[in-house]
Formats: C-alpha cells, structure tokens, sequence
C-alpha cells in the first residue's frame, strides 16, 4: 500500500519560535534542529514496516517523529510529557494520514495499553477483543531526556526480559535511543572495560547492545555539557 507523504509543514525551528517553545532544563531537554542527524538514527534502526508497532519517547516539537513517517513507518505513537508540545504534535498527527498518534503522558508511569491503543484500527479493534494488539515488531524510539533515561532504560529491560506491556506479543524488538555519552559507553562496556557495571550486565543479559554513532554537542538547542551517543 502506498503511503502519502507528508505534506509541506513548518520547519521545527519556525515552529519553535512560533510556540515560544524553550527548553526547559528541569526536564533536561534539548532539542535537534538538524534532519540529517534525525534522519541517520531512523535509517539505521531498521525499522520495518507491516505489522509493526513503532513507539517515539519524548518527541518534543517533533523532528525525529518527522523521520520516522517520512522513512514510511505506517503506525507511530508518541508519548510526550510536556503538553506544551501537543499543538505542534497534534498538527503533525493531523497531517500524517492516521500514521501517528501523539499521547500526553509521562512514559515511566503510563498503562502501556494506552499505547497499543493508540495504535492503528486494525490494532485496536484487536486490542479490544483480546486485551493487547499482536504486534510482531516493536521499535522504541527516542531522543531520552538524561535525567530520566537510565530508569526509562531500566524499566523497558524488566518489561521485555518478562514480555510484558507493549513487548508481550512482539517477535522482534528493536531500541534506537540517544544517550549521554558517558551512560551509553556503561550500556554497551565489555567485561573488560573500566565502565561495565550493573547498566552493562542488564542491557546485555536482555539486548545485544553496540554503538550505532556519536551526536556532537553542538548539534543540540541548548548545547548540552556532554556528547551524545545513539
């Protein structure tokens, strides 16, 4: 089935200025202006297409989710904190031909049933009869705000180890996060590497985990003290 693409939005940055939108540093956020960068993660999270469920944690003013869509991901739900992103998301959602849907509510504490709902109708016509969609490949998607990416992290690792919320009927699961730099190097340390730890030994007992590439600081909005790493 062919997708309709996109049609011609105002650029993130316009849109940010538009909103007033500033981030803000409680919530340790930091956006990225630059598609290529947003892009580059899309294109080497292998996402793919039929009967997939596709999960964006915090997508803010909403570049990478612009990604996604345009990588021809048919069914993306967003889950944003932050309600003073919702009118560009929900002008996003409007435009993407039922392709995404953006949830207001924080992702360490939201009913992951919520989610699957979110999803497609074929999705949640299943939803409705047996409780959860069976999807067969689940991506998780995400920009992480560090102050929180560790527990986000954490938490999704006990879900999927159990196969429980949105992992309890995939096939396939995918995570394509942006870290701190210093938090992914603990992810991916091998045993004899001086940052392995108990963030190693969990994301490698669950995940085969390894560095896709490095994000430069300067190409965030405030520039962040530190590098990140995807």
């Amino acid at each position: 089935m062919a997708l309709s693409k996109l049609p011609k939005l105002p650029t993130i940055r316009e849109l940010v200025q538009l909103y007033n939108l500033r981030a803000r540093q409680q919530l340790s956020q930091n956006f990225i202006m630059d598609k290529n960068i947003t892009d580059k993660l899309v294109s080497l999270a292998g996402l793919e297409m039929d009967n997939a469920l596709c999960v964006e944690v915090g997508p803010g003013p909403g570049l990478l989710t612009r990604s996604i869509l345009d990588h021809g991901a048919r069914n993306v739900v967003g889950v944003e904190k932050d309600e003073r992103f919702m009118p560009t998301l929900h002008q996003l959602q409007e435009a993407s031909n039922g392709r995404f849907r953006v949830i207001l509510g924080d992702m360490l504490k939201i009913d992951h049933r919520q989610i699957v709902s979110a999803g497609s109708k074929p999705a949640a016509e299943t939803a409705a009869t047996t409780g959860l969609a069976e999807f067969e490949y689940v991506h998780l998607l995400g920009n992480l705000p560090f102050n929180v990416a560790t527990p986000l992290l954490i938490q999704w690792l006990q879900l999927l180890s159990t196969r429980q919320g949105i992992f309890s009927t995939a096939r396939s699961v995918s995570m394509t996060l942006m870290f701190q730099k210093e938090v992914a190097s603990r992810i991916i340390a091998s045993a004899s590497e001086s940052p392995r730890g108990r963030l190693s030994i969990i994301s490698q007992s669950v995940c085969d985990a390894f560095r896709l590439y490095s994000v430069p600081a300067s190409s965030f909005v405030p520039r962040p003290k530190v590098d990140a790493t995807v």
